[in-house]
């Protein structure tokens, strides 16, 4: 931790302002948490979270879909995080179907081989995860295989924040995952100083002084301080999959509006695949009707704590909502390791 303090010290010195970043990923959040980061900032330096958690931004109407999916006797396979995300109507995991946990596509596509029945995958995932489902549909698997597409691409939801304003941010902590992958030539079109951070505690402290210094400069552009993962043009073989198979799309995003671009859907030639196609399923906008706030906390205008159900009504055994269900979202986050305010 000598590197950690020395750069600790040198934002002490540096930061001479109030200074608001956002980071776009949800390991960003876990690991600021545990090692408790925020409490050797400057007073002045404020990280917010935005929207990083791929399970927290799934709409209702997409878990509706998939519910819909449970009631047409499909067998449902998904991630762990996604069981307990609630639609308008409960949640996979109360549903009463047959819903099991896979570590990926591949093991959906495994089940699918051992049964006649109908298998949905329910594909969620930022640009980190796209590949590996693309380069699974082009392997041919079983006719009784699909996916229900709930993918999200990063930069349109930049994009969008940005326009919006909320938070008066000053820059961001770009996804250290989503980076290795796409690597962040895509993000250069933003006019406000960005950093590619890696997962340990002095990865964030230097993106965090290297954010201050494009201000403290007057410029901005995208620095990477994750060289020994990230390169600026990223996995291009990965990158072939994912358009090959998928193509953008306007979709809704949980706490946001229909954002243009933000999605992935599969491309005509691969409808054999898409469970929403060959299910006539409808991604339906879902009112909210609770106290929760996750559609602030990821918009970086509130914290978790900010919420009057957090620690009380909303708690991992008993959450009202996504941001409180995924290992990933913020709420779940700040309670396992005690957060209050930042």
């Amino acid at each position: 931790m000598a590197v950690g303090k020395e750069i600790t010290e040198k934002l002490h010195q540096v930061v001479d302002r109030d200074l608001t970043f956002m980071h776009i990923c949800g390991t960003h959040e876990a690991a600021i948490a545990r090692t408790g980061l925020r409490s050797v900032l400057p007073k002045r330096l404020k990280i917010v979270m935005g929207p990083g958690c791929p399970v927290c931004i799934t709409p209702q109407g997409e878990i509706d879909a998939a519910l819909e999916l449970v009631e047409k006797g499909c067998i449902i396979a998904t991630y762990g995080d996604l069981l307990r995300v609630p639609g308008s109507k409960g949640s996979l995991e109360s549903c009463g179907g047959d819903v099991r946990i896979v570590q990926g596509v591949h093991k959906a596509v495994e089940l699918a081989e051992k049964t006649d029945k109908e298998v949905v995958f329910i594909s969620v995932g930022f640009e980190t995860t796209a590949p590996t489902v693309a380069a699974a549909l082009l392997t041919n698997p079983p006719a009784n295989f699909s996916i229900l597409s709930c993918h999200r691409l990063v930069p349109p939801a930049m994009k969008w924040l940005l326009e919006q304003g909320e938070a008066a941010l000053h820059g961001f902590i770009l996804p250290g995952h989503v980076c290795t992958v796409m690597g962040y030539h895509e993000y250069e079109q933003f006019p406000v100083p960005q950093v590619v951070a890696g997962f340990e505690a002095e990865d964030i402290l230097l993106g965090l002084l290297m954010l201050v210094e494009q201000v403290k400069e007057g410029t901005h552009r995208v620095d990477n301080a994750y060289p020994r993962a990230v390169t600026c043009d990223g996995n291009k073989k990965a990158q072939d999959l994912m358009y090959r198979v998928f193509e953008p799309s306007d979709v809704e995003w949980r706490g946001f509006p229909v954002i243009p671009q933000s999605g992935l859907r599969l491309k005509p030639r691969y409808a054999q695949f898409d469970a929403q196609k060959i299910f006539n399923l409808e991604f339906k906008h879902i009112s909210k009707h609770t106290a929760c706030i996750c559609d602030r906390v990821l918009r970086g205008i509130a914290e978790p704590a900010d919420c009057k159900l957090f620690g009380k009504v909303c708690n991992p055994r008993t959450p009202v909502g996504p941001c409180m269900v995924s290992h990933e979202g913020a709420c779940k986050i700040w309670h396992i390791y005690q957060v209050r305010h930042s």
